[in-house]
């Protein structure tokens, strides 16, 4: 076992290694170039869409409205990341990491828009009558068959990845904070979320999609409520938070207090990882929810898409972050959910520190909701639809075993897979870089320059 964790590990250094970081990056650039900074220009444009998309559209094709395909990709991509996640970067590269994560975001917009186009230009319907789409879709119906050796090899590592990150690593991080903060058993916490999770998947993408549309609003503006109180609170320290945010983005930072000091590499490395593990663009699991918008064509969607990385990466996670400086917490030498329960609580005391836990708990449950279907389109790509009923069962079982288990293996194991995803997903999107560039110049052409909704084309 230990020459298994020790191959994972060199081989899990050399995929979020430098080369990684400046593929995803820089694939993020390129579209963000070649779009003429679109998703940035149009980012009011595309809340505009998102309101009127509560309401599927008539004559649109898909099974849920574009709000709850935004709405199921965020209940997945805001998670432990936007709590955990932000903390450890700032531990580990010090303030000028939430400036890298700020860069990931910048261009992760243009590949999530990237995504999504692409998901609904090469979605299928499969045997049930359902709009099935994602990378392993548009490698198999957009490039030349001599790549398509790509589709199950992504559907694969999705497959497998989301057992690790979606599930039981979220399950662990429930049952670890809900025993530190309640003294609540794991295998208490594990029984409830096997029926919770059972609950909402086994009635498929129409209740996932239902939960999350209400789920993921409410539990969103409560922390950021709740983080706005922190920023208050400590509004003098705001200035100075900033400084030191795009100071240390490009010079070293000493140690002071708890903190060990961290080089400029340091910021960049774990501000452009934790966001990326945050925001998840480019590793290609939210256009899978996408695929199964009722929308009227792909710029249409990927409009509503690019939004999820502004409000997970600019929105939230800068709350952190900011909250986490403000208070001075982050010299403690405390780090993941730890350091930021401790910027809340010291601000807030006596209800701070409750609120992270119960913020904790009820992400890491979404992205639990929002991994199994990406999860199970990975599974049905490669089996077929009888296999759906099988892997929502098996996600199920799963649940308390991750709450009660000792993960560090899965952890690593399931963030390796997690970065072997994001190859053949950004290779694809970089081969139909042209098709995306030319659907969203005839999509504006035809619409014109005006400020009204377009209604696009039918994909």
């Amino acid at each position: 076992m230990e020459a298994l964790t020790n191959a994972v590990n060199a081989i899990n250094s050399v995929v979020w290694g430098p080369m990684m970081l400046v593929l995803i990056l820089g694939t993020g650039l390129f579209l963000q170039m070649g779009l003429k900074i679109l998703p940035i220009r149009k980012l009011g444009y595309g809340f505009r869409l998102l309101w009127k998309g509560r309401v599927p559209p008539s004559g649109g094709k898909g099974e849920i409205s574009p709000f709850n395909a935004l709405m199921t990709s965020l209940s997945a991509t805001i998670g432990t990341g936007n709590i955990a996640g932000v903390a450890t970067a700032i531990f580990l590269g010090g303030p000028g990491a939430l400036f890298w994560m700020w860069c990931t975001a910048l261009v992760g917009m243009a590949t999530k828009f990237a995504e999504a186009v692409c998901a609904v230009k090469y979605r299928e319907v499969d045997e049930l009558g359902n709009h099935v789409g994602g990378p392993m879709y548009y490698i198999k119906n957009g490039l030349s068959k001599k790549w398509l050796w790509l589709a199950p090899t992504f559907a694969c590592f999705g497959a497998i990845a989301g057992f690790g990150i979606g599930n039981t690593v979220q399950a662990n991080s429930v049952a670890d904070v809900l025993d530190s903060s309640y003294g609540i058993p794991a295998w208490v916490t594990g029984g409830v979320l096997l029926v919770l999770v059972g609950a909402v998947i086994l009635g498929g993408i129409k209740r996932i999609a239902k939960v999350a549309g209400k789920l993921v609003p409410f539990m969103a503006v409560a922390y950021l409520l709740a983080g706005v109180v922190v920023l208050s609170i400590n509004a003098a320290e705001i200035p100075a938070a900033l400084g030191l945010i795009f100071t240390h983005a490009f010079t070293p930072v000493a140690a002071t207090g708890g903190f060990a000091g961290a080089a400029v590499w340091a910021a960049i490395r774990f501000g452009v990882a934790r966001g990326i593990f945050s925001n998840e663009a480019g590793l290609g699991s939210a256009p899978i929810a996408h695929a199964a918008a009722q929308t009227k064509g792909p710029v249409n969607q990927g409009l509503v898409a690019m939004l999820g990385t502004f409000i997970d990466t600019l929105i939230i996670c800068s709350i952190t972050g900011l909250a986490i400086i403000t208070s001075g917490a982050w010299t403690s030498g405390e780090t993941g959910a730890s350091l930021t329960s401790a910027a809340f609580e010291s601000t807030i005391p006596g209800l701070g520190g409750h609120v992270v836990t119960i913020s904790l708990a009820i992400f890491a449950f979404t992205t639990m909701l929002g991994w199994s279907f990406y999860g199970e389109k990975c599974v049905e790509y490669l089996l077929g639809v009888k296999s759906i009923l099988p892997f929502r069962i098996l996600w199920c079982l799963a649940v308390p075993l991750g709450a009660t288990a000792d993960l560090g293996f899965i952890w690593l194991l399931a963030d390796t897979l997690n970065a072997l995803m994001a190859l053949p997903n950004l290779f694809a999107l970089i081969l139909l870089s042209p098709v995306v560039f030319k659907l969203t110049r005839e999509f504006f052409a035809s619409n014109g320059a005006s400020e009204e909704l377009p209604v696009g084309k039918a994909d």
